[in-house]
């Protein structure tokens, strides 16, 4: 078979593959990798008696994403301060779609770090892509009583933990342009009446910038911490600490990342910040604050 062909073949199924490899492992950085490996696999197989591209594809990807989330589990224990998914940017045509969409949420991702890497799997190329257990215990190189198994138990416990949200994403936009411009405001009653009573906000700075190193509870302290990080002194300092002055400018958007909406705030041409809300009943429960550089660098 031809290169070319050999190529085309793979190339069907990467966005597939980093999807699944994503999921799987929380950051694209250990995504791309993961299918650069499964791409040297696959050029280095006959691939004319490869049956189902798909499915062999699939199977290579997990097997390494696994291998690859059981080596990395100790840097992430060792991590500075709270470990957040890296954000990604999903388009209309993923929020279209409510089962990619749901499995790429940040509040859903970090449950997923609670599970084991097998049960991780499972979950994903179950709930995310509805794959059939046959094929799972394959991908993960077990029996397809055991994938019913894991599954089962996977399932039991992000249903356990996942937070419940609303879906609809105009509502969600419109909470947290509303969140946002309160907090520029300084308007401290009104970020408190937006939050939950016992909210909970998750910073991520890695270390390479500064961020809360541990959950912060309660909607009165979440809303002094923000006025006090959107104050003019407060977006000073910040801007100092990663090399940037007030005179290279500051920007909000607010586009769609991990299938919802969230604030992207960029100064300098880069981005400096994501926030995003997990919301229920109109009261945002959760804040995802990620600042940590290396996380924000591909939106």
């Amino acid at each position: 078979m031809s290169v070319e062909m050999t190529v085309e073949r793979f190339e069907r199924h990467r966005d597939l593959l980093t999807g699944v490899a994503y999921r799987i492992l929380g950051t694209v950085a250990d995504a791309e990798d993961v299918v650069q490996e499964a791409w040297l696999r696959w050029s280095g197989v006959d691939v004319g008696v490869v049956e189902d591209d798909r499915a062999y594809l699939i199977r290579v990807t997990t097997r390494l994403s696994i291998d690859r989330l059981r080596r990395i589990g100790a840097r992430r224990e060792s991590y500075a301060g709270e470990w957040l998914p890296e954000p990604v940017a999903t388009g209309a045509d993923v929020a279209e779609r409510v089962e990619l969409t749901t499995s790429v949420e940040l509040a859903l991702l970090v449950v997923l770090e609670t599970l084991s890497p097998l049960e991780r799997a499972v979950f994903v190329l179950r709930e995310a892509f509805g794959l059939p257990y046959a094929e799972i215990g394959e991908a993960i190189g077990r029996t397809e009583a055991t994938a019913r198994q894991l599954s089962r138990r996977a399932r039991r416990h992000v249903e356990e933990r996942r937070p419940r949200f609303e879906v609809d994403r105009a509502r969600r936009r419109e909470i947290t342009e509303r969140f946002i411009g309160a907090a520029v405001d300084g308007d401290l009653e009104g970020l408190v009446s937006m939050l939950a009573a016992d909210a909970t906000l998750v910073g991520d700075g890695g270390g390479k910038v500064r961020a809360p190193l541990r959950s912060i509870v309660g909607a009165d302290k979440i809303a002094r911490l923000l006025v006090s990080i959107a104050s003019e002194t407060g977006a000073r300092r910040f801007l100092e600490s990663i090399g940037l002055t007030e005179a290279d400018g500051i920007t909000v958007e607010f586009p769609e990342i991990n299938g919802a909406p969230a604030a992207v705030i960029t100064a300098g041409g880069q981005v400096i910040t994501l926030l995003s809300l997990v919301v229920r009943d109109g009261l945002i429960e959760t804040i995802y604050l990620v600042v940590n550089p290396d996380k924000l660098s591909r939106l």
